[in-house]
């Protein structure tokens, strides 16, 4: 009888782990899912807002290509460029870049840059900075990413590319000036990148996506 009770509680126990384990693979698969939505559906506002709708009649979003250059976009993994264009006329390109020195660690970055090689906007995508200091650099929190806007590798030179405590143009954070270090050091980079590959980026035909494999569900 004791052994019956075992096996009966034995069995319900192993039930109820596979039911577990099935609800939590579906709620993360279902909350993947929403993750992936929203992040897309904030990278085309964030797109949006750099390179406005008006300036361009390409589907933007998806007219990119994947480039890699550890030394001035900070990842040594492919790092995606939006392209811009009005008529087949190149128009702007917004460059996935990375930080990897602020402060708590690597910052997200996408830098718009029109054809001409001046800047219509900055954006922090993602960060781990710390609140009330280095979160600063979120265009929700203060106005401080805009200060970029309509510069230039000219303008101002390269000793200006710099927070003002090294002698640069830039404000600084009180208390973190190493935030604000990394994302202009991340924007300046991300400039001269660009400045060497502008007509590369136009000119390099899109890759076409791996064809997905079919499933054996289908009877394939």
């Amino acid at each position: 009888m004791v052994l019956k009770h075992m096996l009966t509680t034995s069995l319900l126990l192993g039930v109820f782990a596979i039911v577990g384990t099935l609800m939590v693979a579906l709620t993360f698969d279902n909350t993947e899912e929403l993750i992936k939505e929203n992040e897309n559906q904030a990278l085309l506002k964030s797109l949006n807002t750099l390179i406005p709708p008006e300036n361009h009649d390409n589907d933007i979003a998806n007219d990119t290509v994947t480039v890699t250059s550890k030394a001035l976009l900070g990842n040594k993994k492919p790092s995606t460029v939006y392209l811009a264009r009005q008529k087949g006329v190149p128009v702007a390109a917004v460059i996935s870049a990375i930080a990897p020195d602020g402060y708590s660690g690597t910052i997200k970055l996408l830098v718009a840059i029109r054809y001409n090689g001046t800047i219509s906007g900055v954006r922090v995508i993602k960060h781990r900075e710390t609140p009330g200091l280095g979160d600063a650099i979120e265009i929700e929190r203060s106005d401080w990413i805009t200060s970029f806007n309509e510069l230039s590798l000219k303008s101002p030179d390269e000793l200006g590319w710099r927070v003002q405590k090294d002698g640069g143009i830039f404000d600084q954070f009180t208390g973190a000036t190493i935030t604000p270090r990394a994302v202009v050091k991340a924007v300046h980079h991300a400039l001269v990148y660009f400045e060497l590959n502008r007509d590369k980026l136009f000119t390099t035909p899109k890759k076409a996506p791996t064809p997905k494999r079919a499933s054996k569900a289908n009877g394939q």
